[in-house]
């Protein structure tokens, strides 16, 4: 008997330090924090590590993970693919249709439940701020400028921060930002800024850049990781996709088909159509200055994969 509750209370012992463990890890940072999302295509499964950067955008990089890590990424799609970028992180995939997941809405819930978000844009009215749960654009258009250099650019593998063009009225709205220098290589300055909504308008969308180099988008987009084994984790993905558009060119029924038919062409989508509603609660008193922004009637086209999507499966962090 003294045996067997010496055995429960090592054991117990051993749970609370595990814990412990883990809540001391939760709570320490690094600069270079790393994700692993898993990427589903045909049947398969493709897990693809990114190192982030803390010091590149401090702001954005606690943004992706805070989103990640209440599972907001976890079934949606790439919505958009072209030869330069997979751009994912807003849609789902149903029925052979795109459907915009409804941002605002889903991260008010999850912080309900118990997910924390941190905030670096306010819309303030008479001293009142209210959080928009978008974040602060690290880059250059937006007035920072990593004077001492940049770990990340627009190269082959890169993890960019995106976000929506508005309409005219839209880019027009003021908000008020937090910045953050992220230490010596990362912009100091104010830490509260008034700013345009329009370059400060990022949820979750975001897009892996596979170019071998495009610097002129570094000043519109926050580039804050890179994938980590571009040859051995993603380019396997790639070569899988390139693959399934040799079966739609080779197919005696399809042979007149050009191997672009992988993808439908969507140039009428939308956007923001759900950027900040008004029958949700937290943005209900300043619903009527985003209305140009959702009703703006601003589209873009989308590069659709047709009959066999490419879904983000999960998003998640291994190192903070």
């Amino acid at each position: 008997m003294k045996r067997k509750l010496h055995r429960i209370v090592a054991f117990g012992a051993a749970a609370v330090l595990t814990v412990s463990a883990a809540a001391m890890l939760a709570g320490c940072t690094s600069s270079n924090p790393e994700v692993t999302i898993t990427y589903s295509f045909n049947g398969n499964t493709y897990e693809v590590e990114y190192k982030l950067s803390r010091s590149d955008a401090p702001q954005t990089t606690q943004h992706f993970i805070d989103l990640a890590d209440a599972g907001y990424y976890d079934g949606t799609c790439i919505h958009n693919y072209t030869s330069t970028a997979m751009y994912g992180g807003g849609y789902t995939f149903e029925d052979g249709e795109l459907k915009e997941k409804d941002y605002f809405a889903e991260v008010t819930k999850l912080e309900a439940e118990g997910h924390p978000f941190s905030q670096s844009v306010y819309y303030v009215e008479d001293g009142e701020k209210t959080p928009l749960y978008t974040v602060y654009g690290e880059f250059e258009e937006n007035h920072v400028v990593n004077e001492a250099g940049r770990e990340n650019t627009h190269s082959r593998g890169a993890l960019v921060m995106y976000y929506t063009d508005k309409s005219t009225a839209g880019r027009n709205i003021q908000v008020t930002v937090e910045r953050n220098d992220g230490g010596k290589n990362n912009d100091g300055g104010d830490k509260e800024q008034t700013a345009y909504y329009s370059t400060n308008s990022a949820t979750s969308l975001f897009y892996t850049y596979l170019g071998a180099s495009n610097t002129s988008l570094d000043s519109k987009y926050a580039v804050f990781g890179k994938a980590k084994y571009y040859d051995d984790q993603l380019k396997p993905l790639l070569d899988a996709i390139d693959a399934y558009k040799g079966t739609l060119v080779d197919d005696e029924e399809t042979a007149d088909i050009d191997e672009s038919n992988f993808t439908e062409v969507r140039n009428d989508i939308k956007l923001d159509t759900l950027d900040h509603h008004a029958d949700i609660e937290a943005f209900a008193k300043i619903a009527q200055y985003f209305e140009s922004v959702r009703k703006g009637g601003v589209t873009e086209t989308f590069y659709v994969p047709r009959e066999m999507p490419i879904i983000i499966e999960s998003v998640k962090v291994t190192k903070y």
